[in-house]
């Protein structure tokens, strides 16, 4: 497998942000929906959680991410400077 550039990196970690936005601008809706029709009390709760959860995991994998970004361009920096 070919280690992916780190414009590709960075991209990832951008589209994993955005989807962080999508799943927490999607549970306030559930949140307001339900609101609305006066369902259980604890969904809200269930929601937030599971939503924490979700973006918690996304945080976790997009650092991930950075790092072994920071680590490649720090390597090809080496290289280039080796090569000098």
């Amino acid at each position: 497998m070919q280690t992916p550039s780190t414009a590709q990196i960075r991209i990832a970690i951008e589209v994993l942000k955005k989807y962080g936005e999508h799943l927490n601008h999607n549970a306030v809706n559930r949140v307001i929906e339900l609101s609305d029709s006066q369902l259980h009390d604890q969904q809200p709760g269930r929601i937030e959680a599971g939503t924490i959860e979700q973006t918690t995991r996304i945080e976790t994998v997009a650092a991930q991410l950075e790092k072994w970004r920071n680590e490649l361009v720090q390597e090809r920096r080496q290289c280039v400077s080796n090569h000098i």
